[in-house]
């Protein structure tokens, strides 16, 4: 049986089993905290008792009332959120790579627009305040596509683009069939 990742009690097992208490004994723990800020919560789990990041942030949003780390439903949830141009420019970014890749499945996960190839993640997308970020999910992808990179701000797995990007569609293409 699969377990939904977007749910914040698909942690709770994991964390019983790795800090050896039960969930009431966690909830128990949160409420000391109840009053304080997010990042003193997490620093008060991380530094007492040692939780990994992702451990302690189901726990403190799952005690702040938030049950699920999923924002957008889908794709068109999550273009709705933007600003015309960057959803314009997104949509094209991924009109062009579903063009020459149909099978690949456009769906939200992280809180952002990714491709998938069946159960592999091969390219995606966010949006920031000032650029789009495209991300080909393989380190090495850019490595092979770094002569056409000439001019953007790439970062150990990541591209910037402006936010009205012309599309380089032979740019898009050539990472996609890389990682693929």
């Amino acid at each position: 049986m699969a377990v939904d990742r977007s749910k914040r009690e698909s942690h709770f097992l994991a964390i019983e089993k790795k800090y050896g208490e039960p969930m009431s004994y966690w909830f128990a723990q949160m409420k000391k905290v109840s009053g304080r800020k997010y990042p003193e919560q997490m620093a008060f789990l991380q530094e007492n008792y040692g939780f990994t990041r992702a451990h302690a942030n189901a726990l403190v949003m799952f005690s702040r009332g938030s049950t699920s780390s999923r924002r957008h439903e889908s794709p068109k949830d999550y273009f709705l959120t933007l600003d015309k141009e960057k959803a314009k420019t997104m949509k094209k970014i991924f009109k062009v790579i579903k063009a020459k890749y149909p099978r690949l499945e456009l769906v939200i996960a992280w809180n952002q627009p990714m491709l998938k190839d069946k159960e592999r993640y091969v390219f995606g997308c966010s949006a920031s305040k000032n650029h789009i970020t495209i991300a080909p999910w393989d380190p090495k992808v850019l490595k092979k596509v770094a002569p056409m990179l000439e001019g953007y701000v790439v970062n150990k797995k990541t591209i910037r683009v402006p936010s009205d990007w012309k599309v380089d569609e032979k740019l898009l293409i050539e990472m996609v069939k890389t990682s693929i």
